[in-house]
């Protein structure tokens, strides 16, 4: 680590001119994630020679998920990695022969091991923490567009509206399915109001599916009040024979299903 810190302009020069691609984005990393790729390499250095595995482990599964928040090339991190193990065989080469401290090929290949094997631990641990970080932002996403693509409102205790928007396909209406049914029981809600004026087109086996959730409230006590049905998706609704009349009060508007309700309660 002496010699290294010693000749730590030579091996940051002869690092940059190995990894010719991540060089040029070397700001840009900075500027994005924070992160400082010349003062890291000398932090893995350190562990790798030092062959301190628990505290490079523990490195490497940080750096794994700062490159996964940032959304970070994946490649150029690779690139990186390689460029730094090439660096450091480069100055082990010099070192050895100012030190002459190899004396057979035993102890080189032992030393070659020592050091690959470390710089794999570090490969195999930022990769398994970047995949399962982002496997965990993924899912974060996910449920962030489920409430999103279900919206339901409470507009008092026991009324809540629930406004549908853009095209309902199998996998969205088995979310609304869910959502609704587990926010019924947990709200105690008495009144689901479901507008349905921003759908303009709605396929038969969705209006189906529709009506089994129509029939699911019911079953938990809740009525329902649909509004703002499309002139395009009643006359579709006419004539696949779908009804939404027994099993559910109709309104033009959600404005006029609200003045009403409100009045009510």
């Amino acid at each position: 680590m002496e010699f290294l810190l010693q000749n730590k302009n030579d091996f940051e020069d002869y690092l940059l001119s190995e990894a010719v691609n991540v060089r040029e984005k070397i700001e840009e990393i900075l500027l994005v994630g924070n992160v400082d790729l010349l003062n890291n390499a000398h932090k893995l250095i350190r562990y790798i020679v030092e062959q301190n595995e628990a505290d490079l482990i523990i490195f490497a599964e940080q750096e794994g998920e700062t490159w996964a928040t940032h959304s970070l090339t994946l490649s150029f991190k690779l690139e990186w990695i390689q460029a730094i193990r090439r660096t450091l065989w480069t100055f082990f080469y010099k070192y050895e022969h100012t030190k002459d401290l190899v004396s057979d090929s035993y102890t080189f290949f032992e030393l070659e091991k020592e050091v690959n094997e470390k710089v794999d631990v570090f490969l195999k641990s930022f990769f398994v923490s970047y995949s399962d970080y982002k496997d965990k932002l993924i899912l974060a996403q996910q449920n962030l567009v489920k409430n999103l693509s279900v919206p339901i409102i409470p507009v008092t205790p026991t009324t809540c509206v629930l406004p549908l928007i853009g095209t309902i396909d199998d996998s969205r209406i088995g979310i609304i399915e869910e959502k609704v049914l587990m926010e019924i029981s947990n709200l105690r809600l008495q009144t689901l109001i479901l507008d349905l004026s921003g759908i303009s087109e709605m396929d038969v086996e969705i209006m189906n599916r529709l009506l089994n959730i129509l029939d699911g409230t019911a079953m938990m006590g809740c009525k329902t009040v649909v509004t703002g049905l499309r002139p395009g998706v009643v006359i579709k609704m006419v004539r696949a024979g779908v009804d939404f009349e027994d099993k559910a009060e109709t309104k033009l508007t959600l404005q006029q299903a609200l003045k009403d309700h409100l009045i009510v309660s």
